[in-house]
């Protein structure tokens, strides 16, 4: 056990350390098994994923027209601008419930079994929009209760990583969540486009019933999953915990490698329950600087919706439609698989070049091709400006073209470490609230954009995406001077980093108190366990 992990509540007695007396060497520590677990567990990211690649196809199948639609004169079946809004955005708001939903449940019965519950809420919601025929309201009540599970598993899911993955692989382990998510959203493009030529109720039904078998796989395989060491800790479970890390980490109950971390842990319990129950109040008013923690938390998510980058992944089929693609559904899917590759290139980035460099960079390409995106959709691409007259097929292949860099920008930087940033953000005992009002930021958005496009657009068409534009512009100001660097640190790293208050261009020179002590001793003590997370 590390020296450096001693404190005044664990007094140890000094030993003298020579060339004749040295410490036993600790096993080898495994990452394999931490890391299958956490990419088991972004499956939760896959459920995400795939409801919001199957529902942009939904609203452009004709069976489902058919079915939850209204006809208009000629005979054509169609969805009003507030059916579609509601259909889609009532997701949303279930998600910004389950948000809070997933806050309680990650302190009460631990990340684990919360997310099995909640994997239970959403099948119970596409329960109920499976069984609809024609009532598009039972569509939108299951997408409520659905959006409940999502909303509770996009706060479980990346709590549950950031507090088990090593802290050397925990940014790639937490973008792995929005990896999932792409990949669910490829795979949703993918079915619909399979069946989309089908004249029945299968069209949608299908893609729509696939549902049940990632969230039961999720549910099933989260049962046999170790419970998050932390959590286990911080309601005194200290054995279990240990058993948890020695499996996860593949090493002997009682390795050095595990002491030190569990320590290391407990140290911070030990000082977090010294302050008290966590309240909502202290959230906001709390120190070390909660209220600017929240609120960074919260901004980070808010940005990342404001990217625009839901615009594409929820409307997508009908914007491609009106710019003239002869297959939009096509034109989705490769969406989703830039999305998809790109984001593989995100979880590389993340711990090589830190947070901060890669929110600023991936800002800044997004705001050039959203600044274009708009620019030639408004100005270039309809004739004399007439939407009734064809579009020009080369101004709308430049249009892609920049949606394309766009969300491979989006995909490799925003749309992951905004997950990674917030799960870092908060100490252990306000973790669930802060990321659970965090994350709510992020979903009330996402409503305000998927419920609000379709009106938008049929106003001011592709201007809308000067909006986009000056919320990226704005997004970049905001990582520059306000989000620290936090690559490299543990989680009790990270707090120490906030309570020091070093500026965030400062953050990435800044040094924790747990490396400066072991720069400072002797060379054969063990100190050397960079993986400890």
């Amino acid at each position: 056990m590390s020296t450096s992990a001693m404190t005044d509540d664990y007094p140890m007695a000094e030993v003298s350390i020579t060339e004749e007396t040295k410490m036993p060497e600790p096993a080898k520590k495994s990452q394999l098994l931490v890391i299958l677990l956490c990419l088991f567990a972004a499956m939760g990211g896959f459920v995400f994923g795939y409801d919001t690649g199957t529902i942009s196809g939904f609203i452009n199948m004709d069976p489902f027209l058919e079915s939850f639609g209204e006809a208009d004169e000629s005979g054509v079946f169609f969805l009003s601008r507030i059916r579609a809004g509601l259909i889609v955005g009532l997701f949303s708001i279930g998600a910004f419930l389950g948000t809070l939903l997933g806050g309680f449940l990650a302190d009460k019965v631990g990340r684990k079994k919360g997310i099995v519950y909640v994997a239970m809420v959403y099948i119970v919601g596409m329960l109920i929009q499976i069984t609809a025929f024609t009532a598009w309201y039972q569509i939108a009540i299951g997408r409520v209760i659905g959006g409940v599970g999502i909303g509770a598993l996009s706060v479980l899911v990346p709590m549950f990583q950031s507090e088990t993955a090593p802290q050397n692989l925990r940014g790639a382990l937490v973008s792995s969540f929005q990896l999932f998510i792409t990949l669910g959203i490829f795979i949703g493009f993918s079915v619909c486009y399979a069946t989309k030529s089908r004249l029945d109720t299968g069209a949608y039904r299908i893609p729509m019933g696939l549902c049940f078998a990632w969230a039961f796989i999720l549910l099933i395989g989260m049962c046999f999953m170790p419970e998050s060491p932390r959590f286990l800790v911080s309601i005194g479970r200290i054995e279990e915990a240990r058993k948890a890390m020695a499996m996860t980490n593949q090493v002997p109950l009682h390795d050095a490698v595990i002491d030190e971390e569990l320590k290391a842990i407990e140290n911070s319990v030990i000082r977090e329950k010294s302050a008290g129950k966590a309240t909502w109040k202290e959230l906001f008013t709390g120190e070390p600087r909660m209220g600017y923690r929240l609120t960074l938390g919260i901004l980070v998510q808010v940005l990342q919706q404001l990217c625009g980058a839901n615009y594409f992944f929820y409307y997508g089929t009908s914007i491609f439609k009106a710019i003239g693609m002869s297959d939009s559904f096509a034109t989705s899917m490769i969406f989703g698989g830039i999305n998809l590759l790109s984001t593989f290139g995100g979880l590389y980035i993340v711990d090589r070049f830190g947070r901060r460099k890669c929110l600023l960079g991936g800002a800044m390409v997004m705001f050039v091709c959203f600044l274009v995106y708009s620019t030639v959709g408004f100005a270039a691409l309809y004739p004399n400006g007439d939407t009734t007259l064809p579009a020009r097929k080369a101004v709308g292949d430049v249009m892609i073209l920049f949606t394309c860099i766009f969300i491979a920008a989006f995909a490799s930087t925003w749309a992951p470490i905004a997950f990674v940033v917030v799960s870092e953000t908060f100490p252990l005992r306000m973790r669930s609230k802060g990321m659970a009002v965090a994350t709510g930021g992020n979903w009330m958005i996402n409503f305000l954009v998927s419920f609000l496009t379709p009106f938008i657009t049929s106003s001011i068409g592709f201007k809308y995406g000067y909006v986009f534009t000056a919320c990226i512009g704005f997004a970049i100001i905001f990582v520059f001077f306000f989000i620290p660097e936090t690559k490299g640190l543990s989680l009790e790293d990270v707090d120490e980093l906030y309570a020091s208050g070093v500026s965030a261009r400062n953050s990435p020179n800044w040094v924790p108190s747990s490396k400066k002590q072991e720069v400072n001793e002797p060379k054969n003590s063990m100190t050397d366990f960079s993986e400890s997370s």
